[in-house]
């Protein structure tokens, strides 16, 4: 699906000064957030994640479970757009609680194209924090590029990891308790950076390796294999603590230092890699959510 063609046009006018084509607008980004769950899910092979050969370290979920999903939650995108537009005068520190309704309710409906499966929980917070950014950058009569979506994302979230995680006495959540024993921060933090994660290992080796002139699916398993190598990984400590998460960035460090010139090759080493996770049941979802946030941001000019 191309947004171009899907919006009427040739580009969305990213750079727009005023909110005159705020629902053409709306419905670009949260196209693209849509896609960038379809691109992540259909990635194959994806070590440990559920891709189009098997269902990863995951007994509960397979692409179907993915697809409904994505279905299910695509409406929702362009709705987070409008609210950051109906409410871009807000203080972004004080725009969170306005999103947080909207996002229960977007995670309601996923549960219940699941069955009670959390397929797109993290996709939901980061992609729907980045296109309510879209909407406030609209509403501002600024342009929605790479470095503003970061940057009102960041601001939104400046509170949010002391707020959540660090006022907690006693650990409630998964994330409240590895905040506690680890100091790690998971979605909430990389989101109150402005997804630097992202920005470092994942767009620049997207960017780098679209540059050499291969293919996106390509670019996407050079992207993956970063995030793996260095993304802090929440849900692999929750499977494996600290241990799994080492061994998945050393695996993926190892690949990265011994290069691949050709796809093909990439795809067999990464199968490979996918067996290994299975058997240990670790399963980098975190990494995975990064994932659709690079393909996500790729599509706006830097």
């Amino acid at each position: 699906m191309d947004i171009g063609v899907a919006w009427g046009v040739e580009s969305p006018p990213w750079s727009t000064s005023d909110a005159s084509n705020a629902r053409a607008m709306a419905s670009a980004v949260g196209a693209y957030a849509y896609l960038a769950l379809i691109k992540e899910v259909e990635l194959t092979p994806k070590p440990g994640l559920v891709d189009c050969f098997n269902t990863g370290a995951h007994q509960d979920m397979d692409i179907s479970t993915f697809r409904a999903s994505a279905a299910a939650i695509a409406p929702w995108f362009p709705a987070f757009f409008q609210r950051g537009l109906a409410e871009h005068a807000v203080p972004a520190r004080d725009f969170l609680p306005l999103l947080r309704g909207d996002g229960l309710d977007c995670e309601r409906d996923m549960f219940r194209a699941t069955s009670g499966v959390n397929t797109h929980k993290g996709s939901i917070f980061s992609l729907g924090l980045l296109c309510a950014a879209a909407g406030r950058l609209c509403g501002a009569g600024l342009a929605i590029d790479r470095e503003g979506l970061c940057r009102e994302v960041a601001a939104i979230c400046t509170r949010l990891v002391g707020q959540e995680l660090g006022t907690a006495r006693e650990a409630r959540t998964a994330g409240e308790l590895l905040y506690q024993r680890h100091g790690m921060t998971g979605a909430r933090g990389e989101a109150a950076s402005g997804f630097a994660t992202v920005r470092r290992h994942g767009l620049m080796p997207y960017v780098a390796t679209r540059a050499l002139g291969c293919d996106e699916r390509a670019a996407l398993h050079e992207v993956l294999l970063h995030l793996m190598a260095y993304n802090p990984d929440t849900n692999l400590v929750a499977r494996g603590g600290m241990a799994g998460l080492a061994y998945v960035q050393t695996y993926a460090r190892g690949l990265l230092a011994e290069g691949c010139q050709r796809s093909a090759d990439r795809a067999v080493q990464l199968a490979a890699f996918d067996d290994a996770l299975i058997e240990r049941n670790l399963s980098p979802g975190g990494s995975a959510d990064l994932l659709a946030v690079t393909w996500f941001l790729s599509r706006f000019p830097v």
